[in-house]
């Protein structure tokens, strides 16, 4: 694993090192980099604009370019087009202006699918078409720990059935994260704490760290390499003003994710988050929220998912620049139904970024069983939306999993990998009537998945919506999945439907399912094509 990581990594730095003028082949949706020594002059990250057109004849792309210390200037792009691509530098530094270069986009490999986008109103996908389910966790603090832990972090993660992570740009001091990262995104300047601040420095939000960026960059290229979008939170509440990160100007704050989405925006992997809680930083109005979306949109030629994440009050997810619903509600995944009605309400992917965590917190949100947060999961699936793991149990360290990762300690992590495996093979959920048998879902393959929850019935009677379209005479199979253990469970012999009038499918002969009198259980319907 260490091995793979270090080889991927020499070769993307031998990447950045091709001069600006030679060709270059890319992948689809992979990522080309050109780099050029400017002349030195004031403060490069302001005083110094630089941008590329890039055109194959068909598209033309405007990037952003960026400094990144040293006297270097780069520019990135990501080629989601195959054919050859020229670009042309523009810049307001005589030496930069007027670059030429060119590359060629060669097809995607291996598990290169490109960025993930919404499909169908509800739902995700990879660019090239290929189905994207989220079953993600939560690290707020992943690339500010020790380099030991964060390898630990990756190695527990490629065993894991994660495929998204959320995780913070700016350090937290919170609860039991107090620890004082190794980077920061701005450069330090020794003197006195400016009011309201507890560093014994301050910070210049005119210049970036580049060595910060550096490492933030290699962990993004790691888990994609595993597989796992990177839903990068741009803004928290949990400072406090101990760093002051959270009350920077709106001036600093408009530059800095300038800065950021020009360095970031062609990784493929990448979401941005505005923020975690965005309600609960009150040093920043409403109208900051839209500003960061406005920015952030305009900035990303590719235009990455785009979401804003709420403590007690929802954004306004109903604006064209937020892509998906990224909320935190407890309550909705705890019966069913109330999933939908958000779902309903908004028509846009849904994903229930925080729906408490698994672990022994005294806090309430982070007391939860594993049964409860593996049932919350099953809430949010049944309702074709989705929901994030969390874990928060007190380790040798006092540092948890949903703060600085390093390794599960929970139950549910592979009960989520279990009705991860069953929605890759169905395909997502959408429930067949919303007013009633809201634990009852119709795949995308055609089956039915019906959810019990703590339910704990001896035997189930046939009986579904007529909304599912079957006929009368239709045979069916029929399979029992206890949640917990994780089995599968295939009932003997083949159902035979037959409609009652007017909402429900029912069994011909009043055949019954026997069940084991045990909550968590789901039932899977299949009809049998000839």
């Amino acid at each position: 694993m260490k091995l793979k990581l270090f080889a991927a990594t020499a070769l993307l730095c031998l990447g950045s090192l091709l001069s600006a003028g030679a060709q270059e082949r890319v992948e689809q949706w992979g990522r080309f980099e050109a780099a050029f020594t400017g002349t030195p002059t004031g403060n490069p990250f302001n005083d110094v604009d630089l941008k590329a057109i890039f055109t194959n004849g068909n598209e033309t792309v405007k990037v952003t370019g960026f400094y990144d210390g040293n006297g270097i200037y780069k520019i990135r792009f990501m080629p989601c087009e195959q054919g050859t691509w020229t670009y042309t530098t523009v810049s307001n530094m005589k030496s930069l202006h007027g670059k030429t270069g060119s590359l060629v986009c060669v097809p995607a490999t291996g598990d290169n699918h490109g960025m993930v986008g919404v499909r169908d109103v509800y739902d995700f996908q990879y660019a090239d078409g290929t189905p994207y389910y989220p079953f993600g966790t939560t690290m707020y603090a992943f690339v500010h720990p020790d380099t030991a832990r964060e390898n630990l972090t990756l190695k527990t993660l490629s065993q894991s059935p994660f495929n998204k992570i959320r995780i913070c740009l700016f350090p937290k001091t919170y609860g039991h994260n107090n620890d004082e990262p190794r980077y920061f995104p701005f450069l330090k300047v020794e003197g006195m704490s400016p009011e309201g601040l507890n560093e014994v420095a301050v910070w210049d939000f005119t210049r970036f760290d580049t060595d910060f960026f550096h490492h933030l960059e290699r962990r993004i290229d790691d888990l994609e390499r595993l597989g796992i979008q990177c839903d990068l939170i741009l803004f928290h509440p949990y400072d406090e003003g101990h760093f002051g990160f959270d009350r920077m100007s709106h001036e600093t704050d408009i530059r800095y994710l300038k800065y950021v989405v020009a360095r970031l925006s062609s990784f493929r992997n990448i979401w941005w988050s505005m923020a975690n809680e965005y309600d609960f930083m009150r040093q920043k109005p409403l109208e900051d929220w839209y500003s960061f979306l406005e920015t952030v949109a305009a900035e990303d030629p590719y235009g990455h998912l785009r979401s804003v994440h709420n403590g007690k009050i929802y954004f306004d997810h109903h604006h064209p620049l937020v892509t998906h619903l990224s909320i935190q509600n407890e309550s909705v995944t705890d019966d069913f139904g109330r999933a939908g009605l958000v779902k309903d309400s908004y028509r846009k992917p849904l994903v229930f970024d925080e729906i408490c965590y698994e672990g022994d917190y005294p806090n309430r949100w982070g007391s939860l069983s594993g049964e409860e947060l593996t049932h919350r999961f099953w809430q949010a699936a049944i309702v074709g939306a989705y929901a994030t793991h969390g874990e928060t149990f007190e380790s040798d360290d006092h540092i948890a999993w949903t703060e600085k990762g390093a390794i599960l300690r929970g139950k549910s992590a592979p009960r989520i990998a279990f009705l991860r495996r069953l929605i890759e093979k169905t395909g997502s959920l959408k429930i067949i009537d919303n007013w009633r048998n809201l634990n009852t879902s119709l795949a995308k393959s055609g089956q039915v998945v019906i959810y019990l929850g703590r339910q704990a019935p001896k035997e189930w009677e046939f009986n579904v919506p007529t909304r599912v379209g079957w006929k009368d005479g239709m045979r069916v199979k029929i399979e029992v999945l206890d949640t917990w253990n994780m089995t599968t469970t295939p009932v003997d012999g083949e159902f035979v439907t037959q409609r009652k009038p007017k909402y429900e499918i029912c069994e011909a002969n009043g055949r019954k399912v026997k069940l084991p009198g045990r909550p968590y259980m789901a039932l899977v319907l299949t009809p049998v094509t000839e």
